[in-house]
């Protein structure tokens, strides 16, 4: 599976099996969060078989059920934490996505105070993902038309349809998708589009889905 079948084949997945993710897996994914801490500063974490992490009422109103895997997504504060977490939060994603794995983005519902002791004086945790085998393979949601996050007007270049159909595609905080896209001096530019929660974060994610697809930078 390529990263562009992975991001439409990945959706949420709340509740997994007792499946333990393998060795294989689990260099795999632990060689890819080395990388992604070295490239971006982030203190990115992966913790196995810790079912600790998501031991709470709010877990259990969040419809969680047997999260055994998470990733914690942390990092010294700065004015791009949030950003960078959801842009290497989801280039993870994708990656488990691609190996046979699911994985579902989560703000609130986790046990913070266990998850907390995890990360070190002077650092900030954003959110975490779970991470394992999930009893379905999640569902679809509708997504925004393309128009209505396009900030410029007129025929788009192909690659840009490309990656823009891609961040669209992009999981988003109660699927909100304050978003725009469009081109400045031949290169694309994305921004955040009105207030929502966590709109730093999906702007991460959003922005990886589409250089994925585009092969293009964003600004």
């Amino acid at each position: 599976m390529d990263l562009l079948q992975a991001i439409q084949e990945r959706h949420s997945v709340r509740v997994y099996t007792e499946q333990k993710i393998e060795d294989e897996k689990r260099q795999r994914l632990s060689a890819l969060i080395r990388e992604c801490n070295e490239e971006s500063g982030l203190h990115i974490q992966i913790r196995y078989d810790d079912p600790n992490g998501f031991e709470s009422k709010l877990a259990h109103y969040g419809s969680f059920r047997n999260v055994n895997n998470y990733i914690i997504l942390a990092g010294k504060p700065s004015d791009s934490l949030q950003e960078k977490c959801g842009y290497y939060g989801e280039k993870i994603v994708l990656e488990a996505q691609r190996i046979g794995l699911n994985t579902c983005w989560v703000a609130l519902s986790f046990n913070k105070v266990n998850v907390k002791k995890r990360i070190p004086n002077g650092e900030k945790m954003v959110l975490v993902i779970a991470i394992g085998y999930g009893e379905t393979q999640g569902k679809s949601h509708k997504s925004k038309k393309l128009k209505s996050v396009m900030a410029t007007k007129g025929e788009m270049p192909e690659w840009f349809q490309k990656g823009a159909e891609a961040a669209l595609l992009a999981p988003t905080a109660i699927n909100q998708q304050k978003f725009k896209m469009g081109i400045k001096n031949g290169k694309p530019v994305i921004r955040i589009a009105g207030m929502g929660p966590y709109t730093k974060i999906d702007l991460g994610i959003v922005k990886y889905h589409f250089e994925v697809a585009s092969g293009h930078k964003v600004c």
